[in-house]
């Protein structure tokens, strides 16, 4: 009796995707490879401001990152805005969840009003936005200590920018509420493809809302959540315009810096573009050491494919 041998079918390797994909990537490529390589480069070297006005640069090689990264205030600034960063995303994430939920019940009206206003917030410039925020947390006319002092909790004069913790708390409501539209449409969207039969079903075998969320609709939008809080975490490292305008209100910056605000100051406010740039590398391999569980997870999904 003979048996039959079934092998398996080789892919076949098709060069028209990647010759899709080429003009993209070399835009791409164009467009970020420049800055980087001279990125790398400056932070190399000793380049200051004589160097902006043509004198040669002096090769240091590495002693620009020993002297970044053997300064304690290097490290409290990356501690500060990485711990800024997965508190703020994980908020927005959580309230960005709730009002993509309650967009799913609310009557269509409500629900046309509800992404009318989320769209506006979204698309307000920020330094517009932060115009607006400057005033509701002004410490001698804004509107947040008058409707506390209205009510009976003395805030008069409180000037929320002037510590710390009041500062990113202010910060961190700013960034939420930026953020927080383009969560909670993207999330919806990925709602709108949960079927409603299953959870139907799923509610006539007794299933309460908390078990259909956990057990059904998360795992069907797992790819939807796993990609905005990637990009959260990339967005909120490196926010930068929210806590500048915040810091030129009158806060200490050696005590509110972010990694976006300290690069600045190295730059700009020091005139040690090299500094800067080895700072800058650093936080592009700090994003990408955040990001590498989901990348590695997508690469797994792809071979198991």
């Amino acid at each position: 009796m003979s048996r039959t041998v079934v092998t398996p079918k080789r892919r076949r390797f098709r060069i028209t995707p990647y010759a899709l994909l080429l003009p993209a990537t070399l835009v791409v490529l164009l467009a970020l490879g420049y800055p980087i390589i001279w990125q790398v480069i400056t932070s190399m070297q000793h380049f200051g401001l004589a160097q902006q006005f043509g004198q040669a640069p002096e090769w240091v090689w590495f002693d620009n990152y020993v002297t970044l990264f053997t300064n304690p205030t290097t490290w409290l600034v990356v501690a500060r805005s990485v711990a800024f960063c997965l508190v703020t995303a994980a908020v927005t994430m959580v309230i960005g969840i709730a009002v993509a939920l309650l967009m799913q019940v609310v009557p269509a009206g409500v629900r046309i009003a509800l992404q009318i206003a989320l769209l506006l917030a979204w698309a307000t410039p920020v330094v517009a936005a932060m115009t607006i925020w400057n005033w509701i947390f002004d410490w001698r006319r804004g509107l947040v200590n008058w409707l506390l002092t209205s009510i009976g909790i003395p805030a008069q004069n409180h000037n929320w920018l002037q510590e710390p913790l009041t500062f990113f708390l202010v910060a961190l409501i700013i960034v939420v509420w930026m953020s927080m539209p383009f969560v909670a449409f993207s999330i919806y969207a990925g709602l709108t493809q949960v079927s409603g039969e299953v959870l139907e079903a799923a509610q006539m075998d007794g299933a309460n809302p908390w078990q259909r969320f956990r057990y059904i609709i998360v795992p069907l939008i797992k790819p939807v959540l796993g990609i905005v809080m990637l990009l959260q975490i990339i967005w909120d490292l490196r926010v930068f315009t929210q806590v500048k305008l915040l810091q030129d209100r009158g806060s200490i910056a050696s005590q509110t810096d972010v990694l976006g605000t300290y690069i600045y100051q190295l730059g700009i406010g020091s005139s040690d573009f090299a500094m800067a740039s080895a700072m800058s590398i650093f936080v592009l391999l700090l994003t990408i050491a955040l990001s590498w569980a989901y990348v590695r997870n997508l690469l797994k999904e792809d071979e198991e494919a």
